[in-house]
Protein backbone atom coordinates (compact mmCIF):
# COMPACT_ATOMS: atom_id res chain seq x y z
CA UNK A 1 0.00 0.00 0.00
CA UNK A 2 1.36 3.75 -1.10
CA UNK A 3 -0.33 6.42 0.35
CA UNK A 4 1.02 9.70 -1.50
CA UNK A 5 0.47 13.49 -2.79
CA UNK A 6 -1.44 13.02 -6.14
CA UNK A 7 -0.86 14.26 -9.48
CA UNK A 8 -2.92 15.48 -12.18
CA UNK A 9 -1.77 11.61 -13.80
CA UNK A 10 -4.04 10.45 -10.96
CA UNK A 11 -6.59 11.82 -12.35
CA UNK A 12 -8.60 9.11 -14.11
CA UNK A 13 -7.86 6.53 -11.13
CA UNK A 14 -8.81 8.87 -8.53
CA UNK A 15 -12.50 9.95 -10.98
CA UNK A 16 -12.90 5.74 -11.17
CA UNK A 17 -12.95 5.40 -7.02
CA UNK A 18 -15.11 8.35 -6.63
CA UNK A 19 -17.47 7.43 -9.77
CA UNK A 20 -17.33 3.44 -8.16
CA UNK A 21 -17.68 4.18 -4.50
CA UNK A 22 -21.07 6.77 -5.17
CA UNK A 23 -22.45 3.60 -6.80
CA UNK A 24 -21.95 1.33 -4.39
CA UNK A 25 -21.69 3.84 -1.35
CA UNK A 26 -25.08 5.68 -1.67
CA UNK A 27 -27.10 2.84 -3.42
CA UNK A 28 -30.79 3.19 -1.81
CA UNK A 29 -29.44 6.40 -0.54
CA UNK A 30 -29.36 8.95 -3.58
CA UNK A 31 -31.84 8.89 -6.55
CA UNK A 32 -31.19 5.89 -8.71
CA UNK A 33 -31.33 8.20 -11.99
CA UNK A 34 -28.75 10.37 -10.37
CA UNK A 35 -26.21 7.78 -9.45
CA UNK A 36 -26.17 6.09 -13.33
CA UNK A 37 -25.75 9.04 -14.89
CA UNK A 38 -22.65 10.02 -12.90
CA UNK A 39 -20.21 11.24 -15.34
CA UNK A 40 -16.64 9.50 -15.35
CA UNK A 41 -15.23 11.89 -17.60
CA UNK A 42 -16.54 14.97 -15.75
CA UNK A 43 -14.94 13.37 -12.74
CA UNK A 44 -11.43 12.94 -14.34
CA UNK A 45 -11.77 16.69 -15.55
CA UNK A 46 -12.49 17.81 -12.24
CA UNK A 47 -9.95 16.17 -10.14
CA UNK A 48 -7.32 16.50 -13.30
CA UNK A 49 -8.17 20.82 -12.51
CA UNK A 50 -8.75 20.46 -8.79
CA UNK A 51 -5.04 18.42 -7.78
CA UNK A 52 -2.98 21.20 -9.04
CA UNK A 53 -4.74 23.63 -6.23
CA UNK A 54 -5.62 21.04 -3.38
CA UNK A 55 -4.20 18.64 -0.89
CA UNK A 56 -5.58 15.68 -2.62
CA UNK A 57 -3.82 11.91 -1.81
CA UNK A 58 -4.13 9.03 -3.18
CA UNK A 59 -3.61 5.02 -1.92
CA UNK A 60 -2.53 2.69 -4.07
CA UNK A 61 -2.43 -0.63 -4.48
CA UNK A 62 0.82 -2.88 -5.23
CA UNK A 63 -0.38 -3.14 -8.75
CA UNK A 64 -0.17 0.69 -8.53
CA UNK A 65 -3.68 1.18 -8.80
CA UNK A 66 -5.78 4.36 -7.08
CA UNK A 67 -7.70 2.00 -4.37
CA UNK A 68 -8.53 5.70 -2.52
CA UNK A 69 -8.15 8.88 -2.39
CA UNK A 70 -8.49 12.29 0.30
CA UNK A 71 -8.66 15.74 -0.09
CA UNK A 72 -9.13 18.52 2.48
CA UNK A 73 -8.16 21.60 3.39
CA UNK A 74 -9.80 25.15 5.05
CA UNK A 75 -13.37 24.98 5.90
CA UNK A 76 -15.44 26.21 3.13
CA UNK A 77 -19.03 27.00 4.23
CA UNK A 78 -17.76 29.51 6.86
CA UNK A 79 -20.74 28.23 9.10
CA UNK A 80 -18.52 26.61 12.04
CA UNK A 81 -16.28 29.13 12.97
CA UNK A 82 -14.57 27.52 15.95
CA UNK A 83 -13.22 24.49 13.09
CA UNK A 84 -10.80 25.62 10.56
CA UNK A 85 -10.15 22.60 8.55
CA UNK A 86 -12.44 20.17 6.62
CA UNK A 87 -12.13 16.75 5.71
CA UNK A 88 -13.71 17.73 1.87
CA UNK A 89 -14.04 14.12 0.84
CA UNK A 90 -12.69 10.44 1.27
CA UNK A 91 -13.48 7.68 -1.13
CA UNK A 92 -12.25 3.81 -1.14
CA UNK A 93 -13.56 1.31 -2.86
CA UNK A 94 -15.68 -1.06 -1.58
CA UNK A 95 -13.08 -4.09 -1.55
CA UNK A 96 -10.65 -2.10 0.63
CA UNK A 97 -12.38 -0.23 2.74
CA UNK A 98 -12.26 -2.17 6.63
CA UNK A 99 -8.66 -2.28 5.54
CA UNK A 100 -6.74 0.58 7.92
CA UNK A 101 -7.06 2.62 4.64
CA UNK A 102 -8.82 4.96 5.21
CA UNK A 103 -6.68 6.29 8.42
CA UNK A 104 -3.45 6.60 6.27
CA UNK A 105 -5.15 8.72 4.27
CA UNK A 106 -6.52 10.85 7.10
CA UNK A 107 -3.06 11.58 7.98
CA UNK A 108 -1.30 14.14 5.07
CA UNK A 109 -4.52 16.00 5.56
CA UNK A 110 -4.00 16.39 9.24
CA UNK A 111 -0.39 16.97 9.18
CA UNK A 112 -0.97 20.01 6.15
CA UNK A 113 -3.63 21.14 8.29
CA UNK A 114 -1.09 21.55 11.49
CA UNK A 115 1.67 23.05 9.15
CA UNK A 116 -0.96 25.52 8.42
CA UNK A 117 -1.33 26.09 12.11
CA UNK A 118 -4.97 24.49 11.84
CA UNK A 119 -6.11 22.16 14.61
CA UNK A 120 -9.74 21.31 14.39
CA UNK A 121 -11.51 19.66 11.57
CA UNK A 122 -14.99 19.24 10.14
CA UNK A 123 -16.68 16.74 7.76
CA UNK A 124 -19.77 16.31 6.32
CA UNK A 125 -21.43 13.08 5.84
CA UNK A 126 -25.16 11.71 4.50
CA UNK A 127 -27.00 10.66 7.87
CA UNK A 128 -27.41 7.11 6.08
CA UNK A 129 -24.03 6.72 4.51
CA UNK A 130 -23.15 3.65 6.57
CA UNK A 131 -19.35 5.01 6.35
CA UNK A 132 -20.51 7.37 9.17
CA UNK A 133 -19.33 4.96 11.62
CA UNK A 134 -15.78 5.43 10.37
CA UNK A 135 -15.72 9.02 11.87
CA UNK A 136 -17.44 8.20 14.74
CA UNK A 137 -14.52 5.54 15.39
CA UNK A 138 -11.66 8.48 15.12
CA UNK A 139 -13.46 10.14 17.72
CA UNK A 140 -15.72 12.49 15.94
CA UNK A 141 -18.43 14.34 16.99
CA UNK A 142 -21.68 15.03 15.64
CA UNK A 143 -22.41 19.07 16.11
CA UNK A 144 -25.15 19.93 13.18
CA UNK A 145 -27.33 18.74 11.04
CA UNK A 146 -28.52 20.04 7.31
CA UNK A 147 -30.24 19.43 4.12
CA UNK A 148 -28.69 18.96 1.45
CA UNK A 149 -30.42 17.84 -2.71
CA UNK A 150 -29.00 15.49 -4.69
CA UNK A 151 -30.41 14.10 -7.51
CA UNK A 152 -33.64 16.48 -6.62
CA UNK A 153 -34.14 14.50 -3.15
CA UNK A 154 -33.39 16.41 0.13
CA UNK A 155 -31.16 14.48 2.19
CA UNK A 156 -30.27 15.24 5.90
CA UNK A 157 -26.16 15.62 6.11
CA UNK A 158 -24.77 15.20 9.82
CA UNK A 159 -21.55 17.72 10.36
CA UNK A 160 -18.72 15.89 12.38
CA UNK A 161 -15.74 17.19 14.18
CA UNK A 162 -12.65 16.94 15.64
CA UNK A 163 -11.89 19.34 18.03
CA UNK A 164 -7.91 18.30 17.94
CA UNK A 165 -6.73 17.34 15.45
CA UNK A 166 -3.62 15.80 16.97
CA UNK A 167 -5.83 12.60 18.00
CA UNK A 168 -5.78 11.62 14.73
CA UNK A 169 -2.21 11.77 13.98
CA UNK A 170 -1.29 9.11 16.30
CA UNK A 171 -4.41 6.86 15.09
Amino acid sequence: MQIRKATPLDAEGIARVHVESWKSTYINIVPEDFLKNLSYEKRVEYWYSAIPDGEVYVAKNEEGEVIGFASGGKERSRKYPKYNGELYAIYILQEYQGKGVGKLLIKPIVKELKRQGISSMLVLVLEDNPSRKFYEKLGAKKIDSIIVEIGGVQLNELVYVWEDIDLLAYE
